[in-house]
């Protein structure tokens, strides 16, 4: 079933496909959020734009 729904948004944006502005809309978001992601991972994200992490315990699944 979920497969015919892709299926079927493949063939909506096969017939009429997202404009050049939307696909460089989301391409610079994903690049931004690629940029956020490894700034933090070099340990270069400030201090201060880091959340705290929760001191609850997480609940078992």
């Amino acid at each position: 079933m979920n497969n015919l729904i892709w299926l079927i948004r493949a063939s909506k944006w096969a017939r009429h496909p997202p404009s050049a502005r939307m696909v460089k809309l989301v391409l610079s978001i994903v690049a931004i959020a690629v940029v956020i992601i490894a700034l933090e991972k070099l340990g270069w994200w400030p201090e201060w734009a880091t959340m705290e992490r929760s001191r609850r315990p997480r609940l078992p699944h």
